[in-house]
């Protein structure tokens, strides 16, 4: 029986890591000049933080968790996502103590039980940029929408546009929550059957629902920004001219409320020209501390996650290609066992002082090795056999004259580099 991947699991082959390579690079860059420090947090965390936080009425904790129980009895959860879990560490290793804001970024894994589709799968990748900490201040929502959008455009996906909502405090919310059970309870055939359930503990979440029939539903719902009170108002209003004073490119989206339950305040996704999938989305979160323990009443706090698959499948699509791996010049050739022998030594002599050397040491004869070198671009080809072996020497040979010249083996390194000068 030939084994086969789980359903929605999906193996990342060679031919594919240069695209893969390209966004660790450039997420990393940005990263770094925006001054964000790498975290990384567990795979594993307990269920609690997810229940807690992302929310007992989401889709991700009601449909989508993989979950177990160890043999000591912990429910744990493989992470749907992350911004939890980066709370939980704040907060458990003390990190207000260092100067704040905090700026944390990761690059990992997460897993949810969905319908594959494009960009999509049981196991995923996001790339994070979150600030704790420190004042709640309207700039930082504009610089973590800035970091999304700069992301984004550095790797020359075309037409990235900000869809933006806020969905308030909570004192406004819920005047908002009250106002959206109006406007559904007159339509309770139209609403799908979960969203007739969520109706009753957290309306907002029908705003969320891709159901077609709840698409359809809400297009005369209330909006949040007509209830939201004036400091929510001020906010919202500051965040958007931030965004004016960057020139970046948003639509205003009164029904955007996002999949979880922590958010408050400012919302926002990114979408690429054509594309119905969000290439990234995030917000402010200022209760999440609250909810997972933390002793003040609020952590200032936002972030964003950006899909990893979604994002190099749509580099694809617009045919933007990966990061170019770095092309050998020096090609060795070995005849013979003492040949053999001596090339691995030799080739850790080149690795020493930076020069890529490609090899096929489990061929023996020079014409299979010579044809290799020619498919591989090379731009020198090395060739040690026995008699070579015997007087300590080495060819060299141009691979486009066809031109050889024997060296010293003591002096090809050396050699070499001035050749490639």
């Amino acid at each position: 029986m030939l084994f086969q991947g789980s359903k929605g699991m999906h193996d990342i082959l060679p031919s594919e890591q240069p695209w893969w390579d390209k966004l660790r690079k450039v997420s990393q860059e940005v990263a770094n000049f925006y001054n964000f420090s790498r975290i990384d947090t567990p795979i594993l965390e307990p269920v609690e933080i997810f229940e807690r936080g992302t929310g007992m009425t989401t889709d991700i904790v009601e449909k989508e968790m993989f979950t177990l129980r160890t043999k000591g009895g912990d429910r744990l959860a493989l992470r749907p996502e992350n911004t939890p879990g980066i709370v939980r560490a704040y907060l458990e290793h003390g990190l207000s103590h260092l100067p704040q804001p905090l700026k944390l970024y990761y690059f990992g894994p997460f897993f949810r039980y969905q319908q594959p589709q494009f960009g999509r799968y049981r196991q995923f990748n996001q790339i994070g940029f979150e600030i704790l900490g420190g004042e709640d201040d309207p700039i930082y929502d504009a610089q973590i929408i800035l970091i999304s959008f700069r992301l984004i455009e550095e790797l020359k996906i075309k037409n990235p546009v900000v869809q933006l909502n806020s969905l308030g405090c909570k004192n406004c919310r819920s005047i908002y929550r009250r106002k959206l059970q109006d406007y559904y309870r007159k339509l309770p055939a139209k609403i799908c059957k979960d969203c007739r359930r969520r109706l009753l503990v957290n309306p907002l979440r029908l705003l969320d629902c891709k159901n077609e029939n709840c698409e359809k539903a809400k297009a005369g719902a209330p909006t949040m920004l007509d209830y939201l009170c004036p400091a929510c108002r001020n906010y919202f209003r500051e965040v958007l001219e931030y965004l004016d004073e960057l020139n970046l490119p948003y639509n205003l989206n009164s029904y955007l409320v996002r999949g979880l339950d922590y958010y408050n305040r400012t919302v926002f996704e990114i979408f690429s020209e054509g594309q119905s999938i969000a290439l990234a989305g995030g917000g402010r979160y200022d209760y999440l501390g609250e909810m997972l323990g933390a002793r003040k009443s609020s952590l200032s706090a936002i972030g964003c996650a950006l899909g990893a698959e979604a994002i190099i499948e749509v580099m694809k699509a617009q045919g933007i290609p990966g990061l170019a791996k770095t092309k050998a010049k020096i090609f060795l050739i070995q005849i013979g066992k003492p040949a053999k022998k001596r090339s691995v030594s030799l080739i850790e002599k080149f690795y020493r002082v930076g020069i890529k050397v490609v090899e096929a040491l489990g061929k023996e004869s020079l014409k299979s090795q010579l044809k290799i070198a020619d498919k591989e671009g090379v731009e020198m080809a090395l060739i040690l056999g026995q008699r070579e072996v015997f007087e300590e020497s080495i060819i060299i040979r141009d691979m486009k004259s066809g031109a050889q010249e024997t060296v010293p083996l003591s002096k090809v390194v050396e050699e070499v580099k001035r050749r490639l000068r």
